[in-house]
């Protein structure tokens, strides 16, 4: 369920119908709700997929988690490290 004051802020600011607007916050929302996990190993493999070396990768993957708007715990890439490979 969307916040209807952010329905209706979205489709004012972007002339979106409130149905698509609504579709989007929700998409968003569960865009960000991956879990730190999920996200460290989904990124990984898209990095490793395109060539990125671990070290390479894990700093990537490290800035990225600092600039989410739900911020996740600063992890070193020996942490990422264990995420990825357990």
């Amino acid at each position: 369920m969307s916040d209807p004051e952010l329905v209706d802020r979205i489709a004012v600011t972007t002339g979106l119908p409130p149905t698509v607007a609504r579709r989007v916050i929700e998409d968003v929302v569960a865009w960000y709700a991956e879990s730190v996990e999920d996200y460290v190993r989904r990124r990984h493999a898209h990095l490793q997929l395109y060539g990125t070396r671990n070290a390479e990768a894990f700093r990537i993957i490290a800035a990225e988690l600092r600039e989410r708007p739900v911020k996740a715990p600063e992890l070193s890439e020996r942490q990422l490290r264990r995420i990825v490979y357990g």
